[in-house]
This record gives C-alpha cells, sequence and structure tokens, in this order.
C-alpha cells in the first residue's frame, strides 16, 4: 500500500507513476477526496468528544438540581458521537478499500513501456545444447519414460494434474532438497516451513487480496487460503512486529506446495506440465533496510541464477517495463530457461523489490537503535526456483539420443543415479 502523504505532497508523481503502470491516474484525485472526507469527520469525532469531557467536567461542579437538565444534553452529546464514530468507520473503510486496490509505484530504473513486448532482456547464460537428433518434448519423453503419468493425473484431479512416478518423483524432491540446501549453505538465507493455508489478512499483507481473489483457492466454512506461494506465509511471518534493526537483513528460504487458479491462461499452454493448478517452490524472502534493498535484489537474482548454474542449464535475464510490473513490485528482473523440447523460455523465477509495499499493508517495521522511532522495512523476493519447469527443462536438455535422460551431475547424489532410463 502506498504512503498517503504522497499523494498529498506529490499528486503529480503519483500520477505518472499509476499511469507507468496502467493504472488510471485520476485515481489520485478520488484518493485524496476520501483522505479530506476521513479526516474531517475524524476532527469532528474528536472535536465531539472533547467537548463531552468539558461537559462532563462542568457537570461534576454543578449544583444537583443542576445536573439532570445538563446531563439530558449530555446524552444528546452522546448520540450525535454514536453517529459521528459509525461515520468515522466508514470513512476509514473506503479509505482502506480504495488503497488496497492501488498497485505500487515503479523505480525509477524500470524502463517504460505500454506491455510485456518493451520487456528488455539483459543477459543470456550458459550454452545451449546442440543434438544430433530432434529432441522431444517433455510431455511425450517423461510418459515413454514411465515417469510422468497425465492420465491418472486427470483421472484423479482433473485437467491440469499430473502424476510423477518413481525417478520422476525422485528427480522433483532432488530439486528441492538440493535448491534449499544450496541457499541455505552458501547464501546465508534460514530455512522456513510454512503451512500451506493462511487467513485472508495475510493475503492482504502480500498484495494477492482483494484484487486477485478470483486467482486463489479457499475453504468457504474457514477463514482459510490456499498459499499461492510461500512469499505469503513466510512474509506474514513478521506481521505486526517491530524487528530490531541490528538483525536485518532477514533472509529465509522455504519449500511449499503451491495453489492458483488458472484463469487468466485458459486455453493457453495446456500440453505438459509448464501449468497447474498446483506445482512446488522454492521461495527466498528478504527483510533489509531500505538504503539496503537495490543492492539485496542485485543478490537476490544471482542466488537464483546459481541454481541455473549449477544444473548447467541456459537461462536468461529479463527485465519487466512498467507495463508488466506486478501489481505489488517496483523493479522486477524474471529469470527464464530454455526448454529445447517445447522450444521456448519458461520463467522459474520473478526477483522483485516491493520497497516498503507490503511492509505498510502488513505493519512490519524495524528500529535501527533502542528508543528511536519504528520505520518501514522494504521486502523482496524471489524463486529460488519454481518447479515443474525447472523439471521440464533438465528432461529435454539433458534427453538422449535412445530415449533416456542424464541426471545433472548436482543432482546425482539426490537422485541416485546418474540416468534415467526407459522402463523394462
Amino acid at each position: 500500500m502506498l504512503d498517503i502523504r504522497i499523494f498529498r505532497e506529490e499528486p503529480e508523481r503519483v500520477r505518472e507513476g499509476l499511469a507507468r503502470v496502467g493504472a488510471d491516474p485520476a485515481l489520485v484525485d478520488v484518493v485524496l477526496q476520501r483522505d479530506l472526507a476521513r479526516r474531517d469527520t475524524i476532527q469532528q469525532l474528536e472535536a465531539a468528544r472533547a467537548e463531552r469531557t468539558r461537559r462532563s467536567k462542568e457537570i461534576g461542579a454543578l449544583p444537583p438540581e443542576q445536573r439532570k437538565e445538563a446531563g439530558a444534553a449530555a446524552r444528546t452529546l452522546g448520540d450525535e458521537i454514536l453517529i459521528l464514530e459509525s461515520a468515522a468507520g466508514e470513512a476509514e473503510e473506503q479509505f482502506r478499500s480504495l488503497m488496497l486496490e492501488i498497485p505500487n509505484l515503479p523505480h525509477p530504473d524500470v524502463p517504460v513501456g505500454a506491455d510485456d513486448s518493451a520487456n528488455v532482456v539483459l543477459r543470456e547464460e550458459g550454452t545451449r545444447r546442440v543434438f544430433d537428433f530432434e529432441p522431444k518434448a517433455h510431455w511425450d519423453l517423461g510418459p515413454a519414460l514411465g515417469i510422468l503419468d497425465f492420465e491418472r493425473g486427470v483421472k484423479i484431479s482433473g485437467s491440469r494434474f499430473y502424476i510423477l512416478l518413481g525417478a520422476g518423483a525422485r528427480l522433483q524432491r532432488a530439486l528441492i532438497s538440493f535448491m534449499l540446501d544450496l541457499h541455505t549453505r552458501e547464501h546465508g538465507y534460514v530455512e522456513v516451513y510454512p503451512p500451506a493455508m493462511v487467513k485472508e489478512h495475510c493475503l492482504v499483507g502480500t498484495g494477492n487480496l482483494p484484487k486477485f481473489a478470483d486467482h486463489l483457492y479457499r475453504d468457504i466454512e474457514e477463514d482459510f487460503w490456499w498459499v499461492p506461494t510461500a512469499e505469503v506465509p513466510v512474509t506474514n511471518i513478521y506481521r505486526d512486529e517491530i524487528l530490531d534493526g541490528a538483525k536485518l537483513p532477514i533472509r529465509h528460504v522455504a519449500y511449499s506446495p503451491c495453489f492458483r487458479r488458472e484463469k487468466m491462461s485458459a486455453g493457453r499452454d495446456v500440453r505438459g506440465i509448464k501449468r497447474g493448478h498446483q506445482f512446488d517452490k522454492i521461495e527466498l524472502v528478504k527483510f533489509v533496510r531500505p538504503e539496503d534493498s537495490d543492492a539485496e535484489l542485485v543478490a537476490l537474482l544471482a542466488n537464483a541464477e546459481e541454481v541455473c548454474r549449477r544444473l548447467d542449464l541456459q537461462w536468461r535475464v529479463v527485465q519487466m517495463c512498467t507495463g508488466d510490473l506486478s501489481f505489488v513490485a517496483a523493479i522486477k528482473y524474471d529469470l527464464e530457461i530454455w526448454a529445447p523440447g517445447c522450444g521456448e523460455w519458461l520463467e522459474v523465477s520473478s526477483c522483485s523489490n516491493f520497497r516498503d509495499f507490503q511492509a505498510r499493508r502488513a505493519q512490519i517495521r524495524f528500529r535501527r537503535e533502542p528508543g528511536a522511532k519504528p520505520e518501514l522495512v522494504h521486502t523482496l523476493n524471489g524463486s529460488g526456483l519454481a518447479l515443474p519447469r525447472v523439471l521440464i527443462a533438465i528432461l529435454e536438455s539433458y534427453q538422449q539420443a535412445d530415449g533416456s535422460v542424464r541426471v545433472p551431475e548436482a543432482l546425482q547424489s539426490y537422485v541416485g543415479t546418474d540416468i534415467i532410463g526407459r522402463p523394462e
């Protein structure tokens, strides 16, 4: 959520920023109107309460015969205060609801563009595999190896579900363990195993609600929502807390299953396991001092890239333009890996700096020193990395002419073999 002070003090800056991310600049005027109405109502309420306090003191000093009449007037004022309290609560709710719908403003370094066509490929890394045969897509490789079953997945749960079997399930588990070990042992992250269901306020805090409710799964009987990413529960670990600034930055890594409705992609990517309602992901989340967040984003991206490097895959880094930023990100870099069988780049991580946007919603603050005024932290996150797309890239990049798949050297000790072959 944006700071109301920049609306009051720099309205043109906010209008320009909203226009850059494709939001209506006229929202600034609506916000200022609701802010004024809210403050006016609060002032009236505070004035009425002060008057009630003054009258109460006066009544206490009156002779008994005069108190009855004065008390009746005080009760009338009390009724007025009840009406003002209700009006103030409604004005506050209308103001907050509007603020929760307004996206973050872009970082000055974000390239300007209307949509993803203006995204900038910053660099490509790794070496693209050269085959002396026609490489297959994972939707052919997996079933032929007996490690991927689409039909039974659909039988159990419907479209966009699948089953990993044998070496396929081991490879998935190996990737999770390998990435957690890398980030905890070499990159300085503390591992967290969070709940996969959260309360509604947690999703409000990270910016998933109220805007993206249609893409989330929910328990209709209780206030439980299935997490779309471990970012949600991990960020909310420190919700409503004031952190010790001496302990920043805090860096967490978490594995979780993730659940998302694929409404936006209906009819797209229907083959294979690129898009599903359930998937696994390793998430990196940081809580940092504001002056450190840009440097921490660079480090976050490097941590995610190291996974690709260790797996010896080809990848590229893409900077999102203003028109393709997420709702909450001030600046974002996508990490994409090449899948030679599909013949496309697959996004496996979005590394973002949210600045104080999430922290203001979730009230995550810190003190630079004991007794200092609390300040909002900056939060960052990125996948490190997301499955099953890494699995896709490995199967397609490491396939051999006989239909078998070599296991990347970094994973062999986890999988227990160097070759995934056809079933006998």
